[in-house]
């Protein structure tokens, strides 16, 4: 017996958080439910660019000095199509 597998484009997380909010969910609770995931996924990003900045051994003059810096640099015309 062969299983029809549909494939959505979803990974497995994103269809189990689909299957497991498959019912009415209060606005309220929907409101917290993103708070928690916000703040979940921001704490890894938070934890990522620390990790990044202490391998790279970025400083706080680092941070100054990108501040200030200029980084466009003149571009040619470009012929708009």
């Amino acid at each position: 017996m062969s299983q029809n597998i549909q494939h959505t484009g979803l990974n497995e997380v994103q269809i189990g958080l689909l299957r497991m909010f498959d019912r009415n969910i209060p606005e309220t609770d929907i409101q917290e439910i993103k708070q928690v995931l916000v703040k979940h996924l921001s704490k890894q990003l938070l934890d990522e660019v620390d990790r990044v900045v202490e391998e790279k051994g970025i400083t706080e003059m680092d941070f100054k000095r990108l501040e200030t810096e200029h980084f466009r640099t003149k571009s040619k015309k470009r012929k708009l199509v």
